[in-house]
């Protein structure tokens, strides 16, 4: 099959990948499709495990809410090593999607929640200390299976223990972190980098309220509700996420996007929670021009 580029056939063709529960992509999603049409291009939402969808039609393929891949990460992975103009990348798709890549940030310097764990099969008991615990999976996305624990509770403790026996019998890595109280005052900072003409470059921030309120019950969702406001990065949070991006396998420069999660630390400063590279909300609804940035970035991939 011979692949068709933009130079021999028109308009530039864009697949904005989604899930089957989302196949209008999510709103904020949304947003970028008028600013790409103003620069000429069309923008398409596609499932990534619709069998029927050729992807070599497309001159960029745009990772957006794949949200269900967490119980199919390898085929999810193996389904990007496919596709053909994936961005970002196949190899980071493999890196981001395992939380453990958390682990090898902090061996390099950067300041991280501090995380211990949990392996399929191993045994696991709850800290002898009373403080509050966050469980979650090495794999998920939108917080599912996320629950967060008061150890000083009799009840919270034994709902851990099976929280983590959970998601042993399912075969998945526990992570287990301490919940950061300032984020239920200060919320957690997101840190927004969209490609520009010399690599990624600082877009917008924005602020999540907290979200977990107690234990996971096992509840199938797509992702837990956040409570959303605009923010200002300040120069010590700005300085953390230069900090982690520098450290990325391969580089930043492929990038189209990064997301960077920061809570402040039981000292006050920022440590990061998650780095997001696959599949980030971006949050473009909450900054003046923010869809405008995403469209020029998706049309600098698109020059590449």
């Amino acid at each position: 099959m011979t692949n068709h580029h933009q130079s021999t056939r028109g308009k530039p063709r864009v697949a904005l990948v989604t899930c089957s529960a989302l196949p209008d992509l999510d709103p904020d999603d949304r947003l970028v499709s008028g600013p790409l049409a103003a620069r000429g291009i069309t923008a398409e939402p596609a499932r990534w495990d619709d069998p029927a969808v050729d992807w070599s039609r497309y001159d960029l393929v745009v990772l957006r809410s794949p949200w269900d891949y967490a119980l199919r990460r390898d085929e999810f992975v193996a389904w990007a090593r496919t596709v053909p103009r994936l961005v970002n990348p196949a190899d980071v798709v493999a890196w981001n999607t395992d939380k453990r890549y958390l682990a090898e940030l902090s061996a390099a310097g950067v300041p991280t929640v501090p995380t211990t764990w949990v392996a399929p099969g191993e045994s696991w008991t709850p800290p002898a200390d009373s403080g509050e615990i966050v469980l979650k999976p090495a794999v998920s996305a939108g917080s599912q299976d996320t629950g967060r624990y008061d150890l000083a509770d009799p009840e919270h403790r034994e709902l851990a223990v099976a929280h983590v026996r959970r998601l042993s019998t399912a075969g998945r890595v526990t992570m287990v972190q301490p919940y950061l109280s300032a984020v239920d005052t200060a919320g957690e900072t997101a840190l927004l980098f969209l490609a520009g003409p010399d690599g990624l470059a600082f877009s917008h921030a924005i602020r999540k309220g907290p979200m977990l309120t107690g234990p996971d019950l096992g509840v199938a969702e797509l992702y837990k509700e956040e409570r959303i406001d605009a923010r200002a990065a300040t120069p010590e949070q700005l300085d953390t996420a230069a900090k982690t991006l520098a450290v990325v396998p391969g580089g930043t420069d492929r990038l189209l996007y990064a997301r960077v999660d920061l809570i402040p630390g039981r000292d006050g400063a920022p440590v990061l929670v998650e780095l997001e590279l696959t599949e980030p909300s971006l949050f473009i609804g909450y900054a003046d021009g923010a869809p405008e940035r995403l469209a020029a970035a998706i049309a600098s991939h698109l020059n590449r």
